[in-house]
C-alpha cells in the first residue's frame, strides 16, 4: 500500500493530467457530481496539509523574517499583477479574466514544497512561505480579487474571507490539533497523505473539466496559453527577484517555485462558491492545477541538472 501511495504522489502531474483528459472525453461520467463537492475535496487536501505541518515549520518566520517577507511580497504582487496584465493583453471575457485573477490572488500551493525539495531548494523557506501565505489568504485573496476584478464583476470580500477560513484555515487547524494529540497516528498517516491529496486534486480538476467540456472546445486554447504564461512568468520573475536581491541559489529556487505554483484548487473552489453566474471562472484554476505540476517537475529537473553541471565544472578547477 505504501509503495502504491508513493507511486501516486511521485507521478501526481501525470495523474492530474490523465484525470483532465478522461473528464474531457467522458464528461457525462461526472455530470451528476455537484460542484460543491470541490470544496469538500479541497478541505481534505488542506486537512492533510495540517497533519504534515509542525509548529517548528514556522520557526523560519521568526529566525529569517526577511526571507519570508521577500517571498510573500513577491507571491502577492507578481502573480496577481501578472494575472491582470495577461487578462488585458489577451482580452479575456469577464468570466475567464476573473478565473485567472483568482488563481493569481491565491496563496502558494501545497505541491510547491515537494517541487522545492526535488529542485534542491530551501525547503524550510518554501514551507514557511506556504504557511504564511495561506494564513494571509483570508484577507489578501478577497481584497486583491476585488481590487483587480471588482470593476467588472461583483466581489463579495467578506463572503470570500469566510469561505477561505472554513475551507482552508479550519481544516489545517484541525489537522494541527490532531497531530498534536495523536502524533504516532499522524506519523504513520503522513506516508499516505500525499497520495490522497493527489487523488483529491485530480477529482477537483476532473469535476471542473467535465462540467465545462463543451465550453473548453470553443475557446480553450487561449486560456490554456494564458495559464501557461502566468505560471512560467511567475517562476521566472520569482527567480529574478531572488537574483536581484543576491539571495543564495537554494533561496532563489524556493521563491521561484513558491511564486509560480498557486493553490489553484482554492481558486476553483472560490469561483464555484461565489461566482456561480460565471461558470467559466472555474476553468483557469483547473488548467493551472494540471499545468503547474508538469512545469514544476520540469523546473525541478532543470535546477538539479544545472547543479550537477556546476559541480562538475567546479571539480575540474
Amino acid at each position: 500500500m505504501k509503495r502504491i501511495c508513493q507511486f501516486i504522489s511521485k507521478y501526481m502531474g501525470v495523474l492530474v493530467f490523465a484525470a483532465a483528459v478522461l473528464a474531457f472525453i467522458f464528461p457525462d461520467a461526472l455530470s451528476r457530481i455537484r460542484p460543491k463537492v470541490i470544496n469538500y475535496l479541497l478541505g481534505v487536501v488542506m486537512f492533510g496539509m495540517g497533519l504534515t505541518l509542525n509548529l517548528k515549520d514556522f520557526k523560519v518566520v521568526f529566525s529569517r523574517p526577511k526571507d519570508i517577507i521577500i517571498g510573500c511580497l513577491a507571491q502577492f504582487t507578481i502573480m496577481p499583477l501578472l494575472a491582470w496584465v495577461l487578462a488585458r493583453v489577451f482580452r479575456l471575457d469577464d468570466a475567464l479574466a476573473l478565473g485567472v485573477v483568482l488563481v493569481g490572488c491565491c496563496p502558494g500551493g501545497t505541491a510547491s514544497n515537494v517541487i522545492t525539495y526535488l529542485a534542491k531548494g530551501d525547503l524550510a523557506l518554501s514551507v514557511g512561505m506556504t504557511g504564511v501565505s495561506t494564513i494571509l489568504a483570508p484577507l489578501l485573496t478577497p481584497v486583491l480579487t476585488w481590487a483587480l476584478a471588482g470593476h467588472s464583476v461583483h466581489v463579495n470580500v467578506l463572503g470570500m474571507l469566510l469561505s477561505i477560513l472554513w475551507v482552508v484555515i479550519l481544516p489545517i487547524v484541525i489537522g494541527l490539533i490532531i497531530k498534536s494529540l495523536w502524533p504516532k497516528f499522524t506519523d504513520k498517516a503522513v506516508d499516505y497523505l500525499p497520495a490522497f491529496s493527489s487523488v483529491a486534486i485530480a477529482f477537483i480538476v476532473a469535476i471542473i473539466i467535465a462540467a465545462n467540456a463543451d465550453k473548453l472546445l470553443a475557446g480553450g486554447m487561449i486560456i490554456v496559453l494564458v495559464v501557461m504564461l502566468h505560471n512560467i512568468c511567475g517562476l521566472g520573475l520569482g527567480y529574478f527577484i531572488g537574483r536581484l536581491l543576491k539571495l543564495s541559489e537554494p533561496k532563489k529556487r524556493a521563491i521561484s517555485i513558491e511564486v509560480g505554483m498557486q493553490n489553484s484548487g482554492l481558486a476553483s473552489s472560490l469561483a464555484t462558491l461565489h461566482f456561480a453566474a460565471y461558470p467559466l471562472a472555474t476553468i483557469p484554476g483547473a488548467i493551472f492545477s494540471v499545468w503547474h505540476n508538469i512545469s514544476g517537475a520540469i523546473v525541478a529537473y532543470i535546477f538539479r541538472k544545472n547543479e550537477r553541471i556546476d559541480f562538475q565544472a567546479a571539480g575540474k578547477h
